[in-house]
């Protein structure tokens, strides 16, 4: 299947979607797709918020917040993510989790990739309407879909051999 129906059918039966990822074997560069894909795709999430942000306060021009995002999202969070994904396993093995750490890392960056497009959404909501009851509710979905998917795709992963 294409990754945009596996994104959606993530929210419908996100373990038969991440049991179909993990049964095409350990490919390392399905995971680096994964997780680069999401982050260019939070990183445009970005844009409306630093647009109005750049006209809120142009002493810092819309250039330099894109570079800054930039660097942050496409270099340093891939990273990061790597380190939480290990984390995640190593806390799930004290609690039994017979996972391997590809299957970790695939259900923090599947779940990273399936929530993007509520991310940009949440782009939307910040750039255009801006601090307020919209956001708030928008930033509380955001967070309750990753926390949501994330734990239900890291526990199948973690019952995976």
């Amino acid at each position: 299947m294409s990754v945009t129906s596996d994104i959606l059918r993530t929210y419908r039966a996100p373990r038969a979607v991440l049991r179909g990822i993990l049964a095409a074997g350990p490919r390392e560069d399905r995971a680096i797709a994964y997780v680069m894909l999401a982050c260019l795709i939070i990183f445009v999430a970005q844009w409306p918020l630093m647009s109005r942000e750049a006209f809120e306060n142009p002493e810092v021009p819309f250039e330099a917040r894109l570079g800054a995002t930039l660097i942050a999202w496409l270099f340093a969070m891939p990273l990061v993510l790597y380190g939480l994904a290990g984390l995640s396993h190593v806390i799930a093995r004290l609690f039994g989790g017979k996972g391997s750490w590809y299957s970790a890392r695939i259900a923090l960056f599947w779940t990273l990739l399936a929530v993007s497009p509520l991310m940009l959404l949440r782009g939307l909501v910040a750039g255009f309407i801006g601090p307020g009851v919209q956001m708030t509710v928008c930033d509380g979905i955001v967070t309750l879909a990753f926390l949501v998917l994330w734990s239900i795709s890291l526990i199948e992963a973690e019952r995976a051999p």
